[in-house]
């Protein structure tokens, strides 16, 4: 490396665009090391930028990828190019009109989740983020890729298309194209299937109890559903990208493919197989949701920053109502279950503190620094985006549905958006979005906006669940309440959540304290419930814990028993227009729920 005293500025355009290739070998997995090569061919700038993604698009925190990277260089026909480092992602290198570059560089990759990269014995795994520079002025040009397995059976796996005639080698479109198309390179099994007349692939890496005709059959009816929806397939070919492991969940979507990670013996259980489906469900939705329908903060990319908006709750959570929602319509599971897992969402959303501190607006905008971010305190500030949109996505679908006889929904609004934005991909604004669901609605949505999304005012579930028949209704936990939420760790007994003005917090207990004794007598994460169910609401307890290595006993005064969970429930005596209401939303009657 050369030092230079200044950058300088890249004041030359070029009016031949260059021809850009990638390499990336995998010689050494063992190692986690991929080794790439960027070459560049007719290039007659002075300077060449280049900068390394902060973030990738779909998981919205700064993840520093340049920290991986390692071993940079340049060369012109074999001759060092002077280079230097401007930022944590800039490179700068001087090129004084060379007509060739090569640069080489390693990436550091042993993290294997649906955002970053992994390369070991048995497979390789990158998103492009993650893994290739952003030539700065040539984002737009076509990019080629080759790959070099370290084994002459690993095979290569992306949505990209193939160069003609080639192996291993694939074009993206763009800069962004590449970003998008992450790559599976290894042994992993792969399963072609058809869906409305149109390829698709299922690549799945690591061993699991899963049912292979089973998951292909309902993904299938997952894709045609969303498909008739939408009123058909925006792409050509999709690819699934599924990686097991012993404990893991996650997903992050792409126009083409999407990276699914999920618990290798998730699939035997009903409910985690469920849990699956609806992964599944939410990532596929994303591909017109997020991908396509966006908000104008992620029109056009900057991977150098964060891309603020306030309208992620109907980028995640209207998702979220549809991973519910979508496998209920292909026949996965029934209207009771797909009750049961809406009640279990609605548990989770009002026994969140946080609720009450952060709006939903806010919790999209500050997704950058608080959802992927959590410490003791999350709980009681914050309220995902996810979660709270998801709860308010339900508001609107049974508000629409209930002023329109269900001739109108919520699928009516992702309809219009697709068509409205979508289809030419041009982003929303906080207001356009507005407009569309207040059009669909047929009314001023100012109130509901200001108070649900903009503040933090109860959902009031059960006006909006009354005219279809149902109700909500709350189960107590039976013993008093402390406020307090542990788990056993190594033999200790470990306190991680602490709710705010809570009998615990008001005594001084804290997260990250060990929780030791109740009156005298030894207390464990398991037996914490039926302890507590010796005591009655305004009992003084003596609770010991080792707070940073100190023994205290705190005396703590018992609240009445807090809500612990919510169900929704038939009314008693339905009438005729809340039968009509429940049939209409999930064509079924309400008679089956009994």
């Amino acid at each position: 490396m050369t030092e230079a005293t200044a950058p300088r500025t890249n004041t030359y355009t070029q009016q031949t665009a260059p021809t850009i290739y990638y390499q990336v070998a995998m010689p050494k997995p063992e190692t986690h090391l991929f080794e790439v090569t960027l070459r560049l061919v007719d290039y007659s700038s002075p300077i060449l930028d280049l900068k390394l993604p902060v973030w990738t698009p779909g998981s919205y925190l700064v993840r520093e990828y340049a920290k991986n990277l390692q071993d940079f260089a340049a060369f012109s026909n074999d001759k060092p190019l002077s280079w230097q480092k401007i930022s944590k992602n800039h490179w700068q290198v001087e090129t004084s009109y060379i007509s060739e570059v090569i640069i080489h560089y390693r990436i550091f990759a042993n993290e294997l989740s649906v955002r970053t990269n992994h390369l070991d014995s048995s497979h390789g795994y990158f998103n492009g983020a993650a893994l290739f520079f952003r030539i700065l002025g040539w984002e737009r040009e076509p990019i080629q890729v080759s790959i070099i397995p370290p084994h002459p059976e690993w095979k290569t796996t992306t949505s990209l298309p193939p160069v003609r005639q080639k192996v291993n080698i694939f074009c993206a479109l763009d800069f962004d194209t590449l970003v998008d198309s992450p790559f599976e390179i290894g042994t992993h099994q792969l399963h072609h299937f058809e869906v409305l007349g149109k390829p698709h692939e299922l690549a799945i890496w690591g061993k699991g109890n899963f049912q292979l005709q089973q998951m292909i059959a309902d993904i299938g009816k997952i894709i045609e559903v969303e498909a008739r929806m939408f009123g058909g397939l925006p792409y050509q070919r999709y690819v699934f990208i599924l990686h097991l492991l012993a404990q893991a969940y996650g997903g992050l979507e792409h126009k083409d493919c999407c990276s699914l990670i999920y618990q290798r013996f998730g699939f035997r259980d009903r409910d985690k197989y469920e849990r699956f489906i609806q992964l599944v469900a939410h990532e596929f939705f994303h591909l017109w949701n997020v991908k396509r329908i966006r908000p104008k903060a992620l029109e056009v990319f900057d991977y150098d920053q964060e891309n603020y908006t306030s309208s992620l709750w109907f980028c995640e959570g209207t998702t979220s109502y549809y991973d519910l929602l979508i496998p209920f319509r292909a026949g996965i599971y029934d209207a009771k279950s797909f009750l049961n897992n809406l009640s279990k969402e609605i548990s989770r959303h009002e026994t969140t503190p946080g609720r009450k501190v952060q709006s939903l607006a806010e919790s999209s905008f500050d997704s950058w620094i608080k959802l992927y971010r959590q410490d003791a305190n999350s709980g009681n500030s914050q309220i995902s985006y996810y979660l709270k949109g998801e709860m308010v996505s339900l508001l609107l679908d049974l508000l629409i549905r209930s002023r329109h006889r269900n001739q109108k929904s919520l699928d009516d609004v992702m309809l219009q958006m697709w068509h409205q934005f979508g289809t030419d991909e041009i982003g929303y604004t906080p207001e356009e979005l507005q407009e569309v669901i207040e059009f669909i609605a047929g009314m001023d949505l100012t109130d509901f906006f200001n108070s649900y999304i903009d503040q933090t005012e109860d959902l009031p579930f059960n006006e909006y669940l009354e005219p279809f028949g149902l109700e909500l209704v709350e189960e107590k936990d039976e013993e008093p309440y402390l406020g307090v939420k542990v788990s056993s760790e190594h033999g200790r007994e470990v306190i991680k959540f602490v709710e705010a003005s809570s009998p615990a917090q008001l005594a001084g207990i804290d997260s990250a304290d060990e929780l030791v004794a109740i009156d005298g007598l030894r207390v464990t994460a398991n037996g914490l419930s039926d302890r507590l169910k010796d005591y009655q609401p305004k009992d003084i307890i003596q609770v010991t814990i080792f707070h940073q290595d100190e023994l205290h006993t705190l005396p703590v005064t018992l609240a009445s028993p807090r809500v612990k969970k919510y169900h929704i429930r038939p009314v008693e005596n339905p009438s005729p227009t809340q039968k009509e209401n429940f049939a209409g939303w999930l064509g079924v009657p309400l008679t089956t729920l009994r």
